[in-house]
C-alpha cells in the first residue's frame, strides 16, 4: 500500500493512457493535459486501454514515484472520458486498487448466524 499522508488529493485521469509511458511522460501529461503541477504532492492515477492495469504517479517531496498494479481478473472501475480529471478520496482509491467499485462499495456477503 502507498503510505499517503493526510491532506493529499487523489486524481483519476479519465480516459485511457498508453501504459508504455514512464514517470516523466506521465508527469508531462499531468502538466499539459490536466493543467496541474505533478510535483505538488498529489497522486495521479492512469488506466490502460484494456482496463486491467493502472499506474500511479506521486511526488513525495523528495522525488517522483511510479506504482503499477494489474488485476488478474476484472477491470478497474473508471469514470467516463469526458470528465477530464476526477478527485477521489484515499479510501476510494484503496477500494479501486482492490478491484471494488469505489463509487458505491457494497458489502457482498453477510453471515446469517454465528454458528
Amino acid at each position: 500500500m502507498i503510505p499517503i499522508p493526510s491532506g493529499v488529493r487523489v486524481w483519476i485521469a479519465t480516459g485511457h493512457t498508453d501504459m508504455r509511458r514512464g514517470m516523466q511522460s506521465l508527469a508531462l501529461t499531468v502538466q499539459e493535459s490536466l493543467k496541474r503541477n505533478p510535483h505538488a504532492g498529489d497522486l495521479y492515477i492512469f488506466r490502460g486501454r484494456r482496463g486491467d492495469l493502472v499506474k500511479i504517479l506521486w511526488h513525495d517531496g523528495i522525488g517522483l514515484s511510479l506504482y503499477a498494479k494489474r488485476l488478474d481478473r476484472g477491470k478497474f472501475i473508471w469514470p467516463s472520458a469526458s470528465d477530464g480529471a476526477v478527485s477521489i478520496s484515499a479510501a476510494q482509491m484503496a477500494y479501486m486498487l482492490e478491484g471494488i467499485d469505489w463509487r458505491n462499495p457494497q458489502l457482498t456477503w453477510r453471515p446469517q448466524s454465528a454458528g
